[in-house]
C-alpha cells in the first residue's frame, strides 16, 4: 500500500490539475491528490471502481450520501452524476485515491463464462458499493500504475490487467449488481445504450422517444426508470453534462463563459449563466474564480519538475 500511494504522489506531482485530477496514457485510468478538504466537485461518473489510498471523500450520488475513507474501494455501477468533497486531508497525509473505469465489454465476456444470477428488481438494483479493498485489486491498481513508467508495455499488458481486475469485482459483494449491468436486456443494460447516446451527442437536442427507442421501451417507462437510476430526468442529463463539461473547458483549458457555453451547445449565454448557477452557486466567471482561489490556497498535491511520462489530454463528459 505504501509503494502505491508514493507512486500516485509522485504522478500527480507532476500531472495533476488545479483540483487535483490527473488522467495518464492508460485508458481509463486516472487519480486524485489534494493537500486539503475541497469544495463541492461534480462530474458525471461512468461506471467505476476507486480505490481510496488515504483521507476521506464524502459522495452524493442520486439520493444517497456516503463518506468513503481510506481502505474503502468505491462502486458506482451505472452513468451517475456525483457531487463529491474530499473531506480529510493535509499536506503531510493528502487525500490520495486511484479510479479506473469500467468497461461493458469486459463485464459481458466475463459475465457469460460466470453467468448471470437473477437480476434484482429495478426499484432495488444499487448504484453505490462501499467495500473494505482486497488485496488483488491493490496488486492490480499498482501494475497498472507500473506502466506509466513503461508506456511502450502499455498498449500490451494493461488490457490483461483489467480483464483481472473485472474479473475479481465480479467475484466480490458488488458482482450481482455488475453482471446486471452487464446485461444487456437487463433494465440498466437497456438504459446505458441510451446513456451513450446521451454523452455522445449532449451538445445536440436528443429527443426523448428516440432514447426510449434505444432502451427498448415507450416512453413512458424509459422516463420512470432514467429517472430511478440517475436521479434525474434524460433532459436534465444532458443539462448536467454540458454544465460539468462547460466549467471544465474554462478551469481547465481557460475558455471564457460566452465560448463554453457555445461549446457545449447552448445557443443562449443567458440561459447558460441562469443554469450555471444554479448548479455551481455561482454565475460562470464568478464560479471559476473561486475555484481557482481555493486551489491556491487550498491546493492540490504541489508540482515538481516534469515527468518522462506524458499526461493524457482530457476528456469531454462523452
Amino acid at each position: 500500500m505504501n509503494l502505491l500511494k508514493q507512486a500516485v504522489l509522485t504522478y500527480t506531482r507532476r500531472h495533476a490539475n488545479s483540483r487535483g485530477m490527473a488522467l495518464t496514457p492508460v485508458p481509463g485510468l486516472r487519480m486524485m491528490c489534494l493537500e486539503a478538504p475541497s469544495g463541492e466537485l461534480h462530474s458525471v461518473y461512468k461506471p467505476l471502481v476507486c480505490l481510496v489510498l488515504q483521507g476521506a471523500k464524502r459522495l452524493i450520488v442520486g439520493k444517497e450520501e456516503r463518506v468513503f475513507s481510506a481502505g474503502q474501494s468505491v462502486l458506482v455501477s451505472a452513468d451517475m452524476p456525483v457531487i463529491g468533497r474530499v473531506v480529510q486531508a493535509s499536506r503531510s497525509e493528502p487525500y490520495l485515491a486511484i479510479a479506473v473505469e469500467l468497461e461493458m465489454a469486459i463485464l459481458r465476456e466475463l459475465t457469460a463464462h460466470l453467468g448471470s444470477p437473477h437480476p434484482p428488481p429495478p426499484s432495488e438494483m444499487p448504484t453505490l458499493f462501499a467495500v473494505d479493498t482486497e488485496a488483488a485489486l491493490l496488486e492490480c491498481a499498482s501494475r497498472l500504475m507500473h506502466l506509466l513508467d513503461r508506456p511502450e508495455a502499455a498498449p500490451l499488458l494493461s488490457p490483461g490487467i483489467m480483464r483481472e481486475l473485472h474479473f475479481w469485482l465480479l467475484s466480490g459483494p458488488h458482482g450481482t449488481a455488475l453482471r446486471t449491468l452487464a446485461d444487456p436486456n437487463s433494465h440498466a443494460g437497456r438504459l446505458a445504450k441510451a446513456i451513450a447516446t446521451l454523452r455522445a451527442e449532449y451538445r445536440m437536442r436528443v429527443p426523448v422517444e428516440r432514447l426510449a427507442a434505444e432502451a427498448g421501451m415507450s416512453p413512458s417507462a424509459f422516463h420512470k426508470h432514467f429517472k430511478h437510476m440517475t436521479s434525474l430526468t434524460p433532459g436534465q442529463y444532458q443539462k448536467r453534462l454540458r454544465l460539468v463539461e462547460a466549467r471544465r473547458l474554462m478551469l481547465d483549458e481557460g475558455f471564457s463563459a460566452s465560448h463554453a457555453a457555445f461549446e457545449v451547445g447552448y445557443e443562449s449565454v443567458s440561459q447558460f449563466t441562469r443554469e450555471y448557477g444554479r448548479l455551481f452557486q455561482a454565475p460562470p466567471k464568478r464560479d471559476a474564480q473561486r475555484v481557482r482561489e481555493q486551489s491556491s490556497v487550498h491546493s492540490p498535491c504541489s508540482h515538481s519538475q516534469p515527468s518522462p511520462v506524458a499526461p493524457a489530454k482530457a476528456v469531454s463528459p462523452n
